[in-house]
């Protein structure tokens, strides 16, 4: 085994510091990531439910003559 106890993993030979902000680093951003992904994908559909309630409701003038 790489390290003799609990507490001597923590340490990391003495570079927990460098470490564990690493990892936390690491791992605030991938939560970070997924998070706006999913805030982005809810706002695409509220725009694109917005859109198509649009469309349905605006008035559709098909009698527009030609020439004149």
């Amino acid at each position: 085994m790489a390290f003799e106890s609990l507490s001597d993993f923590l340490a990391m030979g003495g570079h927990a510091p460098y470490v564990w902000t690493a990892w936390g680093l690491t791992a605030a951003l991938l939560v970070g990531s997924v998070l706006h992904a999913r805030a982005e994908r809810r706002q695409l559909l509220r725009e694109l439910k917005r859109r198509a309630r649009r469309e349905r409701q605006a008035p559709r003038n098909t009698d527009i003559e030609e020439g004149a």
